[in-house]
Order: C-alpha cells, then structure tokens, then sequence
C-alpha cells in the first residue's frame, strides 16, 4: 500500500513537471469556459451597438439598455446568449492556447516573477498575436452570429459559406485589427495585472493571495486596457461584417471617422470594457487557482 501511494505521488509529481503547458492549457481553457458563458450578453451588445445595421432601434439612438430591452421584446431572452456556440469554440482553445503560450515563453526565456512591465507587454503581446491569428475564422464566424444579419445554421456551415463565396480572405477578415486590438490589450493588461499584484503584495501583504484580490487588480487591469484598444476593435466588427466595403484597414479608420467622428471609435465601448474586463479578470483569478493547485 505504501508502495502504491508513493507511486501515485511520484506519478503527480511526474505530471505536474513534465506536461507544465498541458496544465497551463487545461487550467486557461477552463477558467475562460465559465466566463465567457456568464458575459456572452454584453459581447452581443457590444457588437450590436457597433453594427449601422441594427434593426432593433430603428431611426432612435441606441443605448445599451434600450438594445437589451428591444432584442428580449423583438426576439426573446435567450437570444442575448447568440453566439455563445462560436464563443465557446474560440474560447476553449484560444484562451487554453494563450496562457500555454504565456507559460512556455516564461520558462523558455527564464522570466520570474515579478515580470517587469516591459518584458510583461512583450509576452502578452506575443502570446495573443499567435492564439488570436489562429483562431481568426471563428472570431469572424461569431461576430457575424452576434449581428443577427447572418443566418448560419452552425459553424461548419458558417466556415463553408464564407470560405465558398468570400474565399480566404474571408475567414481572415478583419485579422489585422483583431491583433491590433488583442495584442496590446494582452500586453497592456499583463503589465497592469502584474504591476498592481507586486504593489498589492508589498503592500498589503495579508490579502494579497485573497482571489478577491486577484479579481480587483484584474478589473482595473482590464478597464486601463480596454479603453485603449476600443477603436481597433470597431474596426475588426466592420471588416467582419461588410468585408465588401471595408477593404483595408486605412480605409476603415478612414471612413469611421468621417461618417461618426472621433466617438465612432468608442462605440460599444460600455459592454466591451465590463465583458472584456470582468471576463479576463475571472479567467485570471481561476487561472491563479488551478495552478497553484497545480502546483505550477
């Protein structure tokens, strides 16, 4: 017996050692399953509010709680929840993949913690660049979903229809602002989260492994992060759902700002930031968990 549980350790220790980026993978996809399902409402508002053709609101201004009160009244409650199929599909995986890739470049590079702010944005950048660029076509596959202009039945009928009619270019519309958008905010948001986790541990010392505290430095994180990279993300939502006019990404800005103005950039921007900035703080705080747990 004594044989069998020294076995069994030596089997936990084996695994927690030698597959670190499985677990970093496993913990991320995890930690970004629950909250994604929890906020897919505000990223279909987000995109909504971002969308000119937005049947909902009629010549009206729209707002976020107006949006919200016509989609459940025009359609029903669960149609908030458009989308979550492809959210769920880029989520597992992407958030899984961004994390591995965070973990490996730290242990390839020799990076401990505490990171410094320029190293962190040099990682966060890299790992969304890569995690973002190959899961474009399902990001271009749930923000046609979430606009309600497009009637996929699924995603492989999705996939096959742009793919038949719009070719690669397609699939990868709007890959430059997506990375314009995700990369910084990783980098930004990794620079933040861990220059306010080194303050709070020197500074408040007793609370600083509290999940709460976790959850507080990744809110302010998120919220810093999110107001920079907004326009790019208006952006990425035109040139997914006109990719027939809104061709480059020049002439995207361009245009934008001629017809909305400097505002234009910012539309959306209320859901975004709580979507963006409670979502990656719960995955964060999860994150935290599952590896210490882990052992990583």
């Amino acid at each position: 017996m004594q044989y069998r549980t020294a076995d069994l350790k030596s089997k936990e220790t084996e695994i927690t050692t030698d597959y670190p980026v499985l677990k970093s993978f496993l913990a991320g996809s995890f930690s970004g399953t629950f909250s994604t399902v929890l906020f897919q409402p505000l990223d279909l508002l987000k995109t909504r509010l971002q969308n000119r053709a937005n049947s909902h609101c009629g010549q009206q201004k729209c707002g976020m709680i107006s949006t919200t009160i016509s989609i459940v009244q025009k359609e029903n409650i669960f149609a908030l929840w458009r989308g979550i199929t492809p959210s769920m599909t880029r989520v597992i995986p992407g958030v899984g993949l961004y994390f591995s890739t965070l973990h490996w470049l730290r242990s390839a590079l020799d990076i401990d913690s505490p990171i410094p702010p320029i190293q962190a944005i040099a990682l966060g950048v890299t790992a969304r660049t890569i995690s973002g660029a190959v899961l474009i076509p399902i990001t271009v596959v749930k923000t046609r979903y979430e606009s309600g202009m497009y009637k996929y039945n699924s995603i492989g009928e999705a996939l096959k229809l742009i793919y038949k009619h719009e070719g690669f270019r397609g699939l990868s519309s709007g890959l430059v602002p997506t990375i314009l958008r995700d990369a910084p905010y990783s980098g930004l948001y990794l620079m933040f989260y861990t220059q306010l986790r080194e303050f709070t541990s020197s500074k408040f010392s007793r609370i600083s492994d509290f999940p709460t505290t976790h959850f507080s430095c990744g809110v302010i994180a998120g919220i810093l992060a999110s107001v920079v990279t907004h326009p790019a993300d208006v952006v990425k939502t035109k040139m997914q759902l006109y990719p027939h006019e809104f061709k480059t990404l020049r002439q995207s800005f361009v245009f934008i700002y001629y017809k909305y103005g400097v505002l234009g950039y910012f539309k959306g921007i209320v859901p975004r930031m709580l979507r963006r900035t409670l979502v990656t703080a719960m995955a964060w705080t999860v994150y935290e968990q599952i590896t210490r747990a882990a052992g990583l």
